[in-house]
């Protein structure tokens, strides 16, 4: 299962940087030989930015990919070094459901509500905002891989 969200996920991730520097070189086409940049162009950016910053912090999670000061679990003898690796993963999965999610979640509800739109583009903020429950939940998921892995470590 880890294989194939890897996979789509990081699919996904190339996706959206190829449509994000399609969008940015269109943007600068219009603005310098056409006089006249694209209204929608810059927004898209940034929202296209702002997925692929917090959805590439769900994808380095699942690869072991995140920053980590790792000078205290070589210090451990193997038993505690599981019992540190298994409370780090659930500070982070308790991090990830709390303010990711259920914040997330929130944030949602709340603009929603308020029907807020971007700019430009006239899209639901709700969409954009989608990408941190969805970031919080695979975070949840590769830590919970992770966990299973450690009950295999002896």
């Amino acid at each position: 299962m880890k294989a194939t969200l890897d996979k789509y996920l990081g699919y996904l991730l190339a996706l959206m940087l190829a449509i994000m520097t399609l969008d940015v070189l269109w943007g600068v086409f219009t603005r310098y030989l056409l006089e006249s940049q694209a209204s929608w162009s810059e927004e898209l950016a940034r929202f296209l930015l702002i997925w692929i910053g917090i959805l590439g912090a769900a994808y380095a999670s699942g690869q072991k990919l995140h920053l980590a000061i790792d000078l205290a679990p070589q210090r451990l003898n193997p038993r505690r070094q599981k019992r540190l690796y298994i409370l780090i993963h659930l500070l982070v999965i308790f991090f990830a459901a709390t303010v990711m999610i259920v914040g997330g979640l929130r944030l949602m509800y709340i603009t929603q509500i308020l029907e807020q739109r971007s700019a430009a583009l006239q899209l639901p903020m709700t969409v954009v905002y989608a990408v941190l429950p969805l970031s919080g939940i695979l975070i949840v998921v590769y830590k919970m891989m992770a966990l299973k892995q450690l009950q295999k470590w002896k």
